[in-house]
């Protein structure tokens, strides 16, 4: 569905990507893995039109997404929850939620997926008129995910939706992860606790210093011994 060729992406003179291939397939939940500043997010900004590749291609189902600008990517079918959330603070949760389905005509489609999105985050519909700022890091996780909801995806892409949160919290939104995965939705994850990526991704990519080290079948990459030792903690 989604597929990277050979992407390169620059901050200025700074090589931030450099050439990254990667395939998600229709149905899968893939994972992105790597230290800080390994290009993780930069792949996800650059997927999302947000950063343009100077070498490379990004395409969605065999169209080409490189050079089409970043809200018209979000109409094609990729959305994200980005890595801090960024909620808006001073909207209400529910205007929060329409801000995601900016770009969509069909209001019977918008009020579905409203729909959904409380029924997988009841937490949000309890709260539906308060101001987003005055939200626990929890319920802004929650917000950030159920607004990308709202654009109706094909491909979700998910930044460091556990940063920032409780043990708990962070067993809670894997959860809520994976059953938006058995509900039919493509998600492609980008996540610090390596462990848990792992442990519901199929399939996985490591990357460091902005290239692939590494990638293959979810349970192989945790088997992995320098999987282990850098990013699972073992010895």
């Amino acid at each position: 569905m989604l597929e990277l060729k050979d992407v390169h992406t620059y901050y200025g003179n700074i090589h931030a990507l450099k050439g990254i291939s990667l395939t998600v397939d229709d149905g899968e939940i893939v994972t992105l893995i790597g230290s800080n500043g390994a290009g993780k997010t930069t792949t996800l900004r650059t997927i999302q039109g947000l950063i343009r590749p100077r070498h490379g291609t990004i395409t969605l189902n065999g169209e080409d997404l490189t050079k089409v600008p970043a809200h018209e990517i979000t109409s094609k079918g990729v959305s994200q929850s980005p890595e801090g959330r960024l909620i808006f603070p001073r909207m209400t949760v529910k205007e929060n939620l329409e801000m995601g389905a900016f770009a969509r005509k069909d209001k019977d489609g918008i009020k579905r997926d409203m729909e959904r999105v409380f029924t997988v985050f009841p937490r949000l519909k309890e709260r539906i008129s308060q101001k987003g700022g005055t939200l626990s890091g929890g319920e802004q996780q929650m917000l950030a995910m159920g607004r990308a909801l709202m654009a109706n995806p094909r491909v979700l892409l998910l930044d460091e939706p556990s940063m920032g949160l409780s043990p708990i919290l962070v067993e809670q939104i894997f959860k809520i992860i994976s059953e938006l995965h058995a509900q039919g939705t493509t998600i492609l994850l980008v996540e610090q606790n390596a462990r848990m990526a792992l442990s519901i991704a199929s399939r996985g990519y490591v990357l460091q210093t902005g290239e692939i080290r590494l990638q293959g079948p979810a349970a192989r990459l945790r088997d992995d011994e320098d999987v282990r030792k850098t990013y699972l903690g073992e010895h």
